[in-house]
């Protein structure tokens, strides 16, 4: 049972051939004995098997929902009332969350039980899930390797069958890059279409929050849920939501894919080209059509995003300083020193740089050199996507320029670790939707993901592109060895 997508445990709960009660203490009892993976931050067996029965009462009187009684995992990014709720950081060690963001909200409000909170980089900060508080996080499919990050901690909580989905956040690549490296299914919806209140913000003009599971049917179930505008969110755009799980079977023979030439030259790995190469030719046998675009812009991705996002980095986390909630040092002699310490103590090596580097490039002097012509980048990179997309219905090309990499291995050079995120910044940037979907394995046994971009609000686009590679291939189906 814990193999299971999201789509067939709806089946076997609608069929009676289980609870909600025993699909949630299976998943209970994983998580504790899977212990090593340090997939999750926050545990709490007795919430989590309340909820189990109280949708279990829900489905006996006859008022579930589609999702009612599924299990699934939160990132540790989104507050729950009254779930520790850290961030990865100590500074936010010691919060309990007194309210429901949007989105643990809606889950809740479909009958969904929360499994726990899931590790992540520090306040999202990484690409490899090694800068948490509450340590690194193993990838199941070789536990010497990262899960990728910041998402690290719900990838490797579903790739290792833990739970059956889990909430991400992306704000460069977050829940693609990670997704790729676990062989999950990863989508980031449109900037603006799901609510980011209660999501604890790193950059607020890129955060977005999206479903990490195994196909692109659950990536659908689980966006009907999160998709929506919400009027305590002043990003949230009022569009209407359609029902994603209505356009997986469409037939896709016509569709033209753009093939970014910037996207397959120097620095992909060569077993990752070639896989890539191979779910495109699966996609020309289901009748799609392929067209060279470019993407000009897209190498200047990284410098763009790493002015913009420390820079509203900086002004966000500046709310963490002791005086309110959080950690706060033991020691110090006035206020202003109580700040500096506490903010010294709380904050990790990654967050601090990137506070470091955001404050520089918003101060007086360096705010037109750097800050404005980041910005006037990103409407070129958006510019970029906008003409690609005159000549295609659909982006397709890596995710990640390599598979999974050992832990450890990119700690010591930032820039190395960027990069990681080469193929995913761009999106961002754009504010359009991505989707990272299993296409294979290296020699090694490593995922290799195909990622998926779609014009704004395309979404419903996106899944029924997934979903029909899917139906004709089996990558998604692959568990790690050991937790199958």
């Amino acid at each position: 049972m814990h193999t299971k997508t999201v789509a067939e445990l709806v089946a076997a709960l609608k069929a009676k051939q289980v609870s909600s009660a025993e699909l949630t203490k299976l998943f209970l009892d994983r998580i504790n004995r899977y212990k090593d993976l340090n997939a999750f931050i926050t545990v709490d067996a007795d919430k989590s098997l309340a909820q189990a029965k109280a949708a279990d009462a829900r489905r006996a009187k006859g008022e579930a929902g589609a999702l009612t009684g599924v299990p699934l995992a939160q990132k540790d990014i989104f507050c729950a009332d009254g779930w520790l709720t850290t961030c990865g950081s100590k500074i936010l060690s010691n919060f309990v969350a007194p309210y429901d963001a949007t989105t643990v909200a809606k889950f809740n409000a479909a009958g969904m039980v929360c499994l726990g909170k899931t590790n992540m980089d520090e306040f999202a900060m990484g690409s490899s899930n090694e800068t948490s508080f509450y340590g690194k996080v193993r990838n199941p499919w070789n536990t010497d390797t990262v899960p990728g990050g910041s998402s690290g901690g719900s990838a490797a909580a579903v790739a290792a069958c833990l739970a059956p989905a889990a909430t991400g956040t992306d704000t460069g690549g977050s829940i693609r890059q990670p997704a790729a490296l676990t062989n999950l299914t990863g989508l980031k919806p449109s900037y603006g279409r799901v609510s980011r209140y209660g999501m604890i913000a790193f950059a607020s003009s890129l955060d977005q929050g999206g479903p990490m599971c195994r196909s692109a049917e659950d990536a659908a179930l689980l966006l009907n849920v999160m998709a929506g505008f919400d009027a305590r969110d002043s990003t949230s755009v009022d569009e209407p939501v359609p029902d994603y799980t209505q356009s997986l079977a469409h037939d896709i023979k016509g569709l033209r894919i753009g093939l970014p030439k910037e996207y397959f030259g120097k620095g992909l790995n060569s077993e990752v080209a070639r896989t890539v190469e191979a779910a495109i030719a699966e996609y020309k046998k289901l009748g799609a059509q392929v067209v060279e675009v470019s993407l000009p812009n897209s190498q200047l991705a990284i410098p763009c995003y790493y002015v913009l996002a420390p820079s509203e980095a900086s002004s966000n986390l500046s709310r963490f300083d002791g005086a309110r909630y959080g950690f706060r040092a033991k020691e110090y002699k006035d206020l202003i020193d109580m700040y500096c310490q506490t903010r010294a103590q709380g904050f990790g090596a990654e967050v601090k740089r990137r506070i470091m580097i955001g404050t520089y490039a918003l101060s007086a002097g360096y705010y037109d050199a750097y800050y404005l012509k980041a910005q006037k980048l990103r409407r070129l990179i958006a510019e970029d996507f906008k003409q690609a997309f005159e000549v295609c219905d659909v982006i397709m090309g890596p995710t990640s320029p390599t598979t999974a990499f050992k832990l450890g291995e990119k700690s010591d050079d930032p820039v190395a670790m960027y990069l990681s995120d080469i193929y995913t910044i761009s999106v961002n940037l754009a504010g359009l939707p991505g989707m990272s979907i299993p296409a294979g394995f290296d020699a090694q046994g490593l995922p290799i993901g195909l990622q998926l971009i779609g014009r704004y609000f395309g979404e419903e686009k996106l899944v029924n592109v997934a979903h029909r590679y899917q139906q004709v291939t089996d990558w998604h189906k692959r568990v790690p060895k050991g937790f199958d």
